[in-house]
């Protein structure tokens, strides 16, 4: 097949364009660079390698800044120049630039924990984790990992610019991790296993009341209660009540206050607060589009626009829980938790049962033997008695082998 020139010279013009496009986009700005006009060494040579991470020629700018670090030891650039290090294992992406940029950010933190850039650093270790977060049926270690990464921002920098961008990917982890224990619970009810599914669905609401499918949680909850039997109908009737204050926008209200009705117990009004924060997150929630959801379908990445975007995240992390179905430890709850001792004194029962010490049951006083009992009267029939069976073994002897040594012990002797 022959291709003619104008074909070939209209493919090389597309390449190149192609290429010289790549090259520009692949050129990104770095976010911390040094304002100071200055023609310094290391000032010379952290400008050039925040132009070599720009261009994606991260190992020579990682050689580049170390060389900045090793020789000008007293340099007032060397907190910035660690931090590019940081950044530039994490434009470099995988698996193992990430786990090499999480550790530069805490190197960092270490050594400088007063800087404004300490909580910048402790920002990008928890989008480390965040970026690498799965949907909710799949393994949730980057979840927990980038959930404890952000409370530990809010905690230790809650002043800092970050916060408010650091609490609504608290929001967003959370919702990932609620989905998977609701959906759990969910599953239990659907199958019948109530305490189970009451033990999920309660841990969902208790710890992460902000969840977008909270309202449908305590209704799932309050039934599953309802089926456990009578012992259960206060919690059952706490639920509906919890869904009719907390929830009122909710469609599931309405049918929660008929089954109060039903249980004969009080209907509560609804929160005013809890009223104005469901019309601000019915006014701020961002709809999915189509092209969203079929993209969705091949991401690995969860889907987070129904999170919520007002309110105080969960600031401690989740704790097991015991189903409601399980029977409490005597003296839990009550304060009761210690153990004590008391001294005897005089005769106990340990003298005085008929399995106690042998002093005790010995007529002559301590020390002296105690006579075995007589033994019974064989029965008549006791010769034809079956013998009694031994207990079973985890190795069984060969019968050959048995035979065999008894040979040689006879030989021996």
């Amino acid at each position: 097949m022959l291709v003619s020139r104008n074909t070939i010279l209209t493919l090389l013009v597309t390449a190149l364009a192609f290429t010289s496009l790549t090259g520009c986009f692949r050129k990104k700005k770095y976010e911390n660079p040094i304002s100071k006009d200055t023609q310094q060494p290391d000032k010379v040579l952290f400008d050039k390698a925040v132009k070599d991470i720009e261009r994606g020629r991260y190992e020579v700018a990682r050689i580049t800044l170390n060389t900045l670090m090793n020789t000008y030891d007293t340099s007032e650039f060397l907190a910035k120049a660690k931090l590019a290090i940081a950044d530039s294992w994490m434009r470099e992406g995988g698996s193992n630039g990430m786990a090499q940029a999480e550790a530069e950010y805490k190197d960092f933190i270490l050594f400088y924990p007063t800087m404004e850039e300490a909580a910048e650093a402790q920002q990008k270790v928890c989008m480390i984790h965040y970026k690498q977060m799965e949907k909710p049926d799949r393994d949730d270690r980057h979840a927990y990992k980038s959930e404890e990464e952000c409370r530990t921002l809010l905690t230790q920098f809650p002043n800092s610019k970050f916060a408010p961008q650091t609490q609504q990917l608290l929001r967003n982890i959370q919702e990932v991790m609620a989905e998977k224990e609701f959906r759990v619970g969910t599953f239990y009810n659907t199958k019948g296993s109530n305490p189970a599914a009451s033990n999920r669905l309660q841990t969902v609401v208790d710890q992460w009341p902000l969840f977008s499918k909270a309202d449908e949680d305590l209704w799932l909850l309050a039934d599953s209660y309802s089926k456990m039997g009578p012992r259960f109908k206060a919690k059952a009737g706490q639920a509906y009540q919890r869904l009719v204050r907390d929830y009122p926008l909710s469609a599931y209200s309405k049918a929660a206050s008929e089954k109060l009705k039903n249980l004969e117990m009080q209907v509560p009004e609804a929160d005013p607060v809890a009223v104005a924060r469901m019309k601000y997150e019915a006014e701020n929630r961002m709809k999915s589009s189509m092209v969203h959801n079929t993209l969705g379908i091949f991401s690995k990445s969860p889907d987070v626009l129904a999170a919520a975007k007002s309110g105080s995240p969960a600031m401690e992390q989740m704790k097991p829980s015991i189903p409601a179905s399980v029977p409490m430890p005597l003296g839990v709850g009550t304060g009761v938790n210690d153990v004590g001792g008391q001294v005897l004194t005089g005769a106990s029962d340990l003298e005085r049962k008929d399995d106690a010490r042998l002093s005790a049951q010995t007529p002559g006083g301590t020390g002296s033997k105690v006579e075995a009992p007589a033994a019974a009267p064989a029965a008549p029939d006791a010769a034809a008695a079956p013998a009694a069976t031994p207990l079973p073994s985890n190795r069984q002897m060969v019968p050959g082998k048995k035979l065999k040594k008894e040979k040689k012990m006879k030989v021996k002797n």
